[in-house]
């Protein structure tokens, strides 16, 4: 069952396409077999009946959804793109094709934290 904004629908999950890094959102492997839990994977999905949804990236609300399976919520996720059938037969694709980010030049950041943040207040004895 998907829960996409007010919608409730059955969809089925129709391939696995690509497991991606959740740290940094590279590839990792295309057309997986299955994906474990705590990964992070792009699929393609089709409902079972017609359902008002959105590309994340144009229109927030409609781009998120929630994948249950007997009332516990199994997924999370965004829509990257929707393929909407026309009248004529042809697709129409409205949102993002999924791109692996640009590897980063330089300096990694991170590392080791600084020592510090917030400083305990010490307590005053009172002298009786």
């Amino acid at each position: 069952m998907l829960d996409c904004h007010t919608a409730h629908i059955a969809c089925r999950f129709n391939k696995l396409l690509v497991l991606i890094d959740k740290r940094n959102g590279k590839k990792l492997e295309d057309n997986p077999k299955q994906v474990k839990s705590g990964q992070a994977c792009i699929v393609e999905m089709k409902p079972s009946k017609p359902m008002c949804v959105e590309a994340f990236s144009v229109y927030a609300p409609l781009g998120r959804f929630a994948v249950r399976d007997m009332r516990k919520t199994v997924a999370v996720g965004v829509i990257k793109k929707v393929m909407r059938k026309m009248e004529d037969g042809s697709l129409v694709m409205s949102g993002v094709e999924f791109t692996e980010p640009a590897p980063t030049k330089g300096k990694k950041k991170g590392g080791k934290k600084k020592a510090g943040g917030k400083k305990k207040k010490k307590k005053k004895k009172k002298a009786a």
